[in-house]
């Protein structure tokens, strides 16, 4: 299955960076990329237009569009294992509402420590200390079970939520639809320097994801089993916990809250895959990746020369996948539990 994700996603990126006001064939795209890899084979844009329309505008976006998507396809598969709940996703330890305030925080100061760049900066950063503070809120003598965390991370959304209401209070106009518009999701402020900062972070969340797959195994298995196999559960749950809050916040710092994503995808990949996290893990990272970038390919050609909020549109889709995969899951147990 992931060899047939992978497949489908370059095949994607290669439609989705053709595809616009200026049209460039699937042959075209793949024979311009070869040649900026010093590989002579296939035909090029035929028009400059074309050729500056991939690597300055499609290319940097679809790429940061397959780094988001992975980024919380893992993450979302993630906190679905950490919290043996399908329904979960990285939303639930306030990763995303945690960087909406460094993100609204700044758009109201005017704040410019890092230029064009502090608004992702403190998105950044207040998405990842929030899920830091989460944890340590959950903490009773240095243990933090689950159930804890969420309910934790459920005040501390209401309570960024509430201080992100606030902010727009207290700002003018401009100030609002600044936030708004963030808060809306989107990859139209994609760029190479946003993708070289923001591929380092979902590497490094990959990576985590990668060394703690066997421990979400032993994990499934209950608490007990896990230690007696030699599982350090709470070591596990916090090197976990700040991977995904990595993955969640270096994601988000660019395109804003893209909802529903970290939600479905792990879920369905699950249905298709069985448990186990070694093969659950990069095929929701290559599935994230696979909704995102074609989520963004539909935003920005459904309507002309308008573009559609990519978080948005996400969450029209997403929002009736949860309901179904709800009651699919309310089925199967009988009940609510």
């Amino acid at each position: 299955m992931v060899a047939g994700l992978a497949v489908a996603l370059v095949v994607l990126c290669l439609v989705a960076a053709g595809t616009g006001q200026v049209r460039v064939p699937p042959a075209e795209v793949l024979g311009s990329l070869l040649h900026r890899l010093g590989i002579p084979a296939g035909p090029t844009p035929s028009a400059v237009q074309g050729d500056n329309a991939l690597w300055f505008v499609r290319f940097p976006r679809v790429a940061l569009g397959v780094l988001v998507g992975m980024a919380l396809g893992c993450a979302g598969a993630l906190m679905q294992g950490l919290s043996g709940n399908p329904l979960a996703e990285p939303a639930i330890i306030g990763v995303s509402s945690g960087a909406a305030v460094g993100a609204g925080a700044a758009i109201v100061t005017g704040i410019s420590l890092f230029g064009n760049w502090t608004v992702a900066a403190c998105a950044f950063a207040g998405g990842l200390l929030t899920a830091l503070l989460v944890y340590g809120l959950a903490q009773s003598g240095g243990r933090a079970e689950v159930v804890t965390v969420v309910l934790t991370g459920i005040a501390v959304n209401a309570a960024a939520g509430a201080v992100l209401g606030l902010l727009m209070f207290l700002t003018d106009d401009d100030g609002v639809r600044a936030i708004a518009f963030w808060n809306l999701g989107s990859l139209a402020q994609a760029s190479w320097p946003a993708v070289a900062v923001v591929a380092p972070c979902v590497a490094v969340g990959l990576a985590g994801a990668a060394a703690g797959a066997r421990g979400l195994d032993l994990l499934a298995l209950g608490e007990r089993p896990a230690r007696h196999l030699g599982v350090d559960v709470e070591r596990l749950r916090l090197g976990l916990i700040v991977v995904t809050a990595l993955l969640t916040a270096g994601a988000v710092a660019f395109t804003g809250i893209i909802s529903f994503i970290g939600l479905v995808v792990p879920h369905l990949v699950r249905m298709v895959t069985g448990p186990g996290h070694r093969v659950v893990l990069p095929a929701s990272a290559l599935g994230g990746a696979i909704v995102l970038v074609g989520g963004d390919l539909a935003a920005r050609t459904i309507v002309d020369y308008q573009e559609l909020p990519l978080g948005v549109l996400t969450a029209l889709v997403g929002g009736p996948c949860f309901f179904w995969l709800l009651r699919r899951t309310r089925t199967r147990s009988g009940g609510w539990q």
